[in-house]
Parts: structure tokens; sequence; C-alpha cells
């Protein structure tokens, strides 16, 4: 897609998403239809947590003692904390933090509640806003100065083994959630210099950008007893021990969003997965002055029809001329239209329209319409989901030859690279191509590093970032 940042501005005021005028920079407003597939978004994720996790809600306000008890941890976030320093007219005893992130809220919590073996593990998760006093150019949804659907899982465990358990289960879990939003993804190991403050090791899922660029679109944390150690957060075992407990935490933000509207949308507006589409059907009349009562009495019954099958849907019978309905909600990105005038209605059929696909394909209006209906849905779901992962094989890219990786990374490709794993050379390679690693994605044993003499270790990632 040409231009693509510009595109993805602009189709988030046309199709009603956000709205970035309200006055404080990094700031923006959900607006109906994007908070809709924000919520159809955010009920999976819940659903693949409520599993085997407890939902919580923790204040946004953190004590700056406790923020400043790990030191790591507060060290990654100093240049991005927002300080509430007045009560009214009073300056406040101690400073109070809007929450970066949550570990230093939670953590003294789990401090009190964590006292016996048979309190483990521990797995809560909230879905909250947080804020980071972004200095870079701002963009909705990608780099934001309020994070407004941030989901944040923090579990404690009695064994290390227990912890690189859970680490899988979130990378299971984070995998089954993109693949109900038909989004292909990278995961890596995040190099030393660029895993989460105060973790062990930081796994991370991202995608490719149109415009080749990656967005870091999950992340999961193995936090060892880093937290542990500070919060004093230990436990009983079976023997009578007092023993640390080892901690993971796993997030997701409103980039979610923003990969769901850039991976899939096209020049003429959103295509959106059945699955998170406000409306999955929109039933569109037309109208003549007769048989006009007909057309819409029909319209009701097709849509209580598809109702009772669980889909979402609405009926266009606003007083416009229809080709602006067809143009509103293909920008809209509603997986399927129901096109149905005085004609259709005589020969008993409705003709549908696959966003994805823009086919006309006429349906029997007869009792098995909800069924073919759906079936039309999950043949939508099933070609999103392979395009994402064509375009994204497409756009990975091998390269032994350090001085090609500026020119494969231009052309809009992630590169793929042997690495030893040395964290010096890794950062001679960034700086010599000017861009990021990504990560490792794989151990290997065979070949030599693509910056020295040393044998690779692993396979890596690097890419231009958001």
């Amino acid at each position: 897609m040409e231009n693509f940042d510009e595109w993805f501005h602009n189709i988030l005021e046309q199709a009603n998403i956000t709205d970035s005028r309200y006055p404080i920079k990094g700031m923006a407003i959900w607006m109906p239809y994007g908070f809709q597939i924000r919520k159809h978004t955010m009920e999976i994720i819940k659903k693949l947590l409520d599993k085997d996790h407890e939902e919580v809600l923790f204040p946004m306000l953190i004590p700056e003692n406790e923020l400043a008890k790990e030191g790591i941890h507060v060290k990654g976030f100093e240049d991005e904390v927002y300080w509430i320093t007045k009560g009214g007219q009073k300056d406040l005893n101690e400073p109070l933090a809007l929450r970066p992130t949550s570990e230093t809220a939670i953590y003294p919590m789990y401090a009190l509640w964590i006292r016996s073996h048979i309190d483990l593990p521990k797995k809560y998760y909230q879905i909250v806003n947080t804020f980071r006093y972004e200095t870079k150019h701002t963009r909705p949804l990608i780099r934001v100065r309020e994070i407004t659907t941030f989901k944040e899982a923090h579990t404690a465990h009695a064994t290390k083994e227990e912890s690189d358990v859970q680490i899988n289960d979130f990378i299971e879990i984070y995998k089954e959630f993109f693949d109900e939003l038909g989004i292909a993804y990278l995961i890596s190991k995040r190099p030393e210099w660029d895993k989460f403050p105060g973790a062990d090791y930081t796994m991370a899922f991202d995608v490719i950008m149109p415009n080749g660029k990656t967005l870091q679109i999950g992340t999961i944390h193995n936090l060892g007893q880093t937290f542990a150690k500070t919060f004093d957060i230990k436990f009983e075992d079976k023997d009578g021990q007092h023993k640390l407990v080892y901690q993971t935490c796993a997030g997701l933000s409103d980039r979610v969003i923003a990969s769901i509207i850039g991976i899939h949308g096209e020049e003429k507006g959103l295509i959106l997965p059945p699955k998170v589409s406000p409306n999955q059907v929109t039933i569109i009349p037309i109208l003549f002055k007769k048989g006009k009562e007909e057309v819409l009495a029909k319209c009701g019954e097709i849509k209580t029809q598809l109702e009772n099958k669980g889909l979402r849907v609405n009926i266009d019978d606003r007083d416009i001329r229809p080709g602006k309905k067809f143009f509103d909600w293909e920008l809209k990105g509603t997986p399927i239209k129901l096109e149905l005038g005085p004609r259709d209605l005589e020969n008993n059929i409705t003709i549908a329209m696959r966003r994805d696909e823009e086919e006309k394909i006429e349906i029997a209006l007869d009792d098995n319409l909800a069924d073919k209906i759906c079936e039309l849905l999950d043949k939508t779901s099933e070609n999103l989901s392979k395009s994402s992962w064509n375009f994204q094989n497409e756009h990975v890219k091998f390269t032994e030859n350090i001085d090609e990786i500026p020119e494969l990374v231009e052309s809009e490709n992630v590169v793929k690279f042997k690495w030893c794993g040395i964290e010096e050379i890794g950062k001679e390679i960034e700086e010599k191509t000017g861009y990021d690693i990504l990560g490792i994605q794989e151990e290997i044993n065979e070949g030599k590093c693509i910056a020295s003499d040393n044998d690779a270790k692993y396979m890596a990632l690097i890419a231009k970032t958001y």
C-alpha cells in the first residue's frame, strides 16, 4: 500500500474509530465504531485468559516509594512517568505516579496475599489504561501517551520450572488470540539490551505492517525472582521452608487494534475479521415507492433469522442513495453486505457480497440462509488469515551479507541472519545497518555470524520498527 501511514491516519477518522483532536498530544478518543472493534477484540483475549486466570482491577496511582523500590525497573521508565504532586491546592506528602505498567502496584499486594504453597500459582490479569510520557512522534493506537487498552497478566509460581511453563502457556494463548484475528506474527526472544526492565528474558510478538515496518503487538516476560526479592514475596513450602516466588507477566495494547486495521485494510478502507467487526452482516434494502414495505419487512425477517444464529446484523435503511451505503460499509469493512430489492424479493433471493473478495453471490431466501452466511463468514476469516501469512512469508528475507541488510529492509522486508549472540557484536550490527535487532527466532548450530568470525548460535531478525 502506498503511503500507509497517511492511509492509517485517515481511516481512523473516516471509519469513526478514534478522534485525535483531544487537546493533549498522544491521547485520543475511542469513537463508537472503533470502541465496538476494541470490545469484541478484548472479549476474545478475556475468554482465553479466563480459563485459568482471574480478572482484577488495581488503582491507577502508584506511590513513589513503591515505584522506586525496583531500581532496574524504574530506570527503564524514569523518563516516561507522569507524576501527580498536588491534591487540590495542597502538595502531596509523596508524589504519585500514573502507572506506566503495574508491577510495582501489584507486587506489594502479592507479598500480602501469598503466604503458603497453597496460594500458588497466583494468576491475575487486568485491562486498564496506562500512561507513558512518549517524547517521539506520536501516532494514534501505535505510539501514544495514554494506552487505553492495556491487558497485563501477572503470575507467581513456586518454582522456576513452573514459571517457564507459564511463559510457554502465554505464547500459546497469544498465538490462539492472533490466529482468531487472522494476523500473522513473528515470535522472538528480545536481545538483552531490549528486554523488559527487571526481566530475566522477554519474548515478543511482532507483525509486519504494509509499509514493511514491524509493530510489537505482544510481550511476555519471565521476571525470575527480581521483583520477589524487592517486594519480599515469599511462601512457605510443604516442608516449612520460606522461599521466594518466581514471576511472569504478559502484555497487550491498543497496537493489536492497529494491526487489525493495518494488516487487513486496503485503499478503499477497512476489511474487518468477522469475529471483531461491529456488524458481521449489513443488510442494504434497495427501495422504490412500489414494494417498499414488503422489502423492509423481509429485511427485518432476515435480520432476525441471522441474529438467531448469533450474528451481529444491522439494516441500513437511511434515506440516501444505495451507492452511498455501499461505499460507507466498504469503508467500514463490514464482512458481508446483503442487498435486497423488489426484484430480488420476487425471485426469492438476496445478493451477498464478501468485503474481502467483492464477488456478488446469489443466496436463496430459505431456511438455509443463516448457515450459508456463516459459511461465507468462515471463508472470509480463512482468506484474511491466509493473505496475512502469505504477506509475511513474502517479506521475510534471509541474508549472510551484512551489507545487504539496508537494501532489504528499505525494500519493506524483515531480515533473517545468523548471529553469535554476543551483545557487543549485536550492537555493532545495529550501528552499522541503522536498524534494530528484533530478537532471536531460533537456536542453530551451523555457519558463521554475519558480523564476526564466531560460530553462529542463533537465527535472528532485524527490521525497521515503529
